[in-house]
């Protein structure tokens, strides 16, 4: 099994594209926006782990309540019941890491005691007893860059600059993290496209991407399937697969080490790509 991250003598340079690793996302919810209901039976789920294996995915990302703009919360016992007994299942069954996508610190204790190998969480770990949970493992870490609550994150959201914005959102969240015992080395950034965040914002966080590298972490993409791909195309969900290899592409190329996917395979093939044509531009 790979590392999620690695952080050893990480440079503020573009990323090794050895080190690209490939998210699959497995939404185990009713109402996600871009699969909703296709994976919450639990046969399903699992022939869809490994699909994800077999073409070439790194890590799976297991998520039990749906972020979308207006979903509806999920309370504990039941994002639990949702994700635990795959996390459990995926484990015994094979050889992969597994992330979990939550923001609840009782569903990330689970997650920690049945194997998760990272906690991704959309809210950078603010919720009440998150850090207190996370800080008594070695997992690794996503946090997220979110302005507001999902509920109500693309009513008419607003930067200063967002790219410094995000810059010290992250900044606050590593210094808080490292208060309370958490080493930086577990960290992974992920500047939230499509959470509180305009079409333009959107794509001036893509343009811009590489900035995030100054802050010496490992930065997740996850583009796939996003309105801001469907709104600039006047594309449905199931007509952005183009769009999102570009995306990832473009983060790829300034400085993502994670890309986080719904098309594993096709994502695994892009990244193959870049990195047959990177070992020539040495020479």
């Amino acid at each position: 099994m790979s590392k999620i991250i690695q952080n050893e003598n990480f440079t503020t340079e573009l990323t090794d594209l050895n080190k690209v690793q490939v998210m699959g996302i497995l939404n185990v919810t009713p109402d996600s926006f871009s699969d909703g209901g296709k994976f919450n039976c639990f046969d399903n789920a699992l022939k869809q782990v490994e699909s994800m294996i077999v073409n070439g995915v790194d890590i799976i990302d297991i998520g039990g309540e749906s972020t979308r703009p207006g979903a509806v919360d999920v309370n504990v016992q039941d994002e639990i019941s949702r994700v635990i007994p795959l996390l459990k299942a995926i484990k015994s069954r094979f050889d992969i890491n597994v992330s979990i996508d939550t923001s609840k610190a009782e569903v990330m204790s689970e997650a920690i005691t049945y194997g998760a190998d990272m906690i991704n969480d959309v809210r950078a770990l603010q919720n009440e007893g998150c850090v207190d949970v996370v800080v008594q493992s070695e997992v690794a870490i996503c946090l997220m860059h979110m302005q507001g609550m999902p509920r109500t994150m693309q009513e008419n959201p607003q930067y200063n600059h967002i790219i410094n914005d995000i810059i010290k959102f992250f900044k606050e969240r590593i210094h808080c993290c490292e208060q309370k015992g958490i080493n930086k080395n577990r960290l992974v950034l992920d500047p939230g496209f499509g959470f509180g965040k305009t079409l333009a914002h959107n794509y001036e966080v893509l343009a811009k991407f590489s900035q995030f590298s100054t802050l010496g972490l490992p930065v997740l993409a996850g583009i796939s399937r996003k309105s801001m791909i469907g709104n600039l195309l006047n594309r449905d969900v199931d007509e952005r697969l183009a769009g999102s290899l570009t995306a990832a592409i473009i983060a790829v190329q300034q400085g993502a080490q994670i890309i986080r996917v719904h098309d594993v395979q096709e994502s695994a093939d892009a990244v193959n790509i870049l990195k047959a044509v990177a070992q020539y531009k040495t020479e």
